[in-house]
C-alpha cells in the first residue's frame, strides 16, 4: 500500500532525478543499487540464526563497525551479521573490510522496498550508526517485531536544531527505538530533548577511539611504507580527508619548507575519489615530482618524486601510520571536519581547520588535553609544519599528549555490546547465528547482484 509519506518521496526522487543523472554520468556516483534501493531487493538470507542488520551510511560508519562486528562475533559467534550503507564509497569498504558477510545497499525509505528488505533479510535487530532515523525504516521494523538501537549516537548543533523544528514526528521515531546509546552526556540530553525515552539513553563513549590502531609498525602500515618507499628517516606530512582548498594549501607548505628540510615528504589523501582527477592536475602543474598510490605496485616508488597522491578508497587509516606531521581535512571548509582520532591514536602532530562540529567532542579533548593545534589559513598550517620541523621536541610531545589521550578513552565498544547483546535475547522479538544465504547466493553478494525473484 502506498502512503502519503511514498508519494512524497517519489516526487523528491522525481525532483532530483536530473542532478542524480547529471552525478551518475558525470562522477560515476549513484550508480549502483538500485534493485535495493528501490524494491529492496537485498541478499536473501535462509538461515534461523539470530541476526543483526548493521547501516552505515558511509566510509567512516563502515569503519566504525570493525571493532563492534569483531567483539559480537567474539561473544555471540553462533550470531550473523549483515551490513549495509547507502554510498558506493562506503560499500566499496564494506565490501573490502567485510568479505565474509553479506553487504548490500540500504533501500530507500519507500515502505515496500523496506518491507521486502526485512523479509528477506529476517534480522532480529536493526542497528543504525551513529543517526539515520527514517520513518518507514523504523516503523516496519516493530511491526517486524526488531529491535531497532542506534549506536556511537551523536546529535551535531545542526542536526539539533533541525530536528527541533519537527519535533512531534522525531519524538515519534525515537520513543520506537530500544536503545540509544550516544558518545557524551550532551548528546543525551539533546536526543532527551527530542522525546527519547529516558531508559532507552546510555552514555556509552565513542566507538571511534576503540576502532584506532596505535601501533605504527601494524602489518597494513608497514606494507604501504615499503609500497611507497618511505625511508626511516624521511619526515612524512600527511594532509587528509581533504576536499578544496586544502590539497593546495599543503602543497605551497611543501614547497615553502622542502628545500630546508630535504627528509620532508608529502602524502596527500582527498576525502573524495572525484577530487583524484583535480588534485593530479593541480600536481602536474607544480612542477614537482610525484606519483599516484594506484600506480606503486605496477612502477614501484620513484626516489625522486617527493609527493604522493593516495587515489584510493579505505587505506587513510593506514597511512596516518606513516606520517610524523597530520593535517585533518574538511576543516578549513564547510564540511565540518573528518575524523583525527586517527592520527592522534598514531602519536603524529596533529593540525586541523576551525570548522569541525561533526567532532566537537574530540576537538575539546584534544585541545584540552594540548594535543592537537587548529590551523586558520595557509599560512598557519606552514608555520605549524615548520614549527614540527624545526623542534622536534614540540611534535613529539604534541604526538604523546594524542595518543595518552585517545588510551584513556577506550572502552565504548565493550560498552555497546553489553547494551546489544539483549535485544535479541528478549523472547519477544521475532527469532532471526553464522551465515547461510540462499543456494546459489555467496555471502558476501550484493543486492545488485541479486535477481532472484521477489520475497
Amino acid at each position: 500500500m502506498i502512503t502519503l509519506l511514498d508519494l512524497a518521496y517519489l516526487a523528491a526522487l522525481a525532483g532530483t532525478s536530473p542532478w542524480l543523472a547529471y552525478q551518475a554520468l558525470r562522477k560515476g556516483k549513484y550508480r549502483e543499487g538500485w534493485l535495493a534501493k528501490c524494491f529492496g531487493h537485498v541478499p536473501r538470507r535462509s538461515s534461523k540464526a539470530p541476526c543483526l542488520w548493521f547501516h552505515a551510511v558511509s566510509v567512516g560508519e563502515v569503519n566504525l563497525l570493525g571493532t563492534l562486528i569483531d567483539q559480537l562475533a567474539r561473544r555471540r559467534p553462533e550470531w550473523q551479521c549483515v551490513v549495509s550503507t547507502t554510498t558506493m564509497t562506503g560499500m566499496g569498504l564494506a565490501r573490502k573490510k567485510f568479505p565474509q558477510l553479506a553487504t548490500f545497499y540500504c533501500p530507500l525509505d519507500f515502505s515496500w522496498a523496506v518491507r521486502r528488505a526485512f523479509r528477506r533479510v529476517c534480522p532480529a535487530a536493526l542497528v543504525l550508526v551513529e543517526l539515520e532515523l527514517w520513518p518507514n525504516l523504523v516503523r516496519i521494523a516493530r511491526q517486524a517485531g526488531v529491535a531497532v538501537a542506534v549506536v556511537n549516537g551523536r546529535l551535531s548543533d545542526r542536526s539539533f536544531r533541525g530536528y527541533r523544528r519537527i519535533r512531534p514526528l522525531v519524538a515519534r521515531l525515537l520513543g520506537e527505538l530500544d536503545v540509544i546509546a550516544v558518545q557524551n552526556q550532551t548528546y543525551a540530553e539533546r536526543f532527551l530533548q527530542l522525546g527519547a525515552r529516558p531508559e532507552t539513553v546510555r552514555v556509552t563513549g565513542n566507538m571511534k577511539f576503540d576502532g584506532a590502531q596505535t601501533d605504527r609498525a601494524n602489518p597494513a602500515t608497514e606494507r604501504l611504507r615499503r609500497l611507497a618507499g618511505l625511508r626511516p628517516d624521511d619526515i612524512v606530512f600527511l594532509a587528509g580527508s581533504t576536499q578544496e582548498p586544502e590539497e593546495a594549501m599543503a602543497l605551497a607548505t611543501y614547497r615553502q619548507l622542502a628545500g630546508g628540510w630535504p627528509a620532508l615528504r608529502l602524502i596527500l589523501v582527498p576525502r573524495h575519489p572525484d577530487r583524484f582527477p583535480t588534485v593530479a592536475r593541480m600536481l602536474d602543474q607544480s612542477g614537482l615530482a610525484w606519483q599516484r598510490r594506484s600506480r606503486l605496485e605496477k612502477d614501484g616508488p620513484n626516489p625522486a618524486a617527493r609527493v604522493l597522491l593516495v587515489d584510493a578508497v579505505g587505506e587513510l587509516a593506514a597511512w596516518w601510520g606513516t606520517a610524523q606531521i597530520a593535517f585533518v581535512g574538511g576543516s578549513l571548509g564547510n564540511r565540518g571536519g573528518q575524523n583525527m582520532i586517527e592520527p592522534a591514536a598514531y602519536g603524529a602532530a596533529v593540525s586541523f581547520g576551525p570548522n569541525t562540529s561533526n567532532f566537537r567532542d574530540v576537538v575539546a579533548l584534544l585541545l584540552e588535553s594540548q594535543a592537537a593545534v587548529v590551523v586558520h589559513e595557509a599560512h598557519e598550517m606552514t608555520g605549524f609544519v615548520r614549527r614540527c620541523l624545526a623542534v622536534p621536541g614540540f611534535a613529539q610531545t604534541l604526538g604523546q599528549r594524542a595518543r595518552q589521550l585517545v588510551r584513556s578513552q577506550l572502552g565504548a565498544t565493550r560498552r555497546t555490546v553489553e547494551l546489544l547483546l539483549p535485544l535479541v535475547a528478549t523472547p519477544s522479538r521475532s527469532p532471526v547465528p553464522p551465515p547461510h544465504f540462499a543456494p546459489g547466493s555467496p555471502r558476501h553478494r550484493t543486492a545488485e547482484t541479486d535477481r532472484q525473484g521477489a520475497a
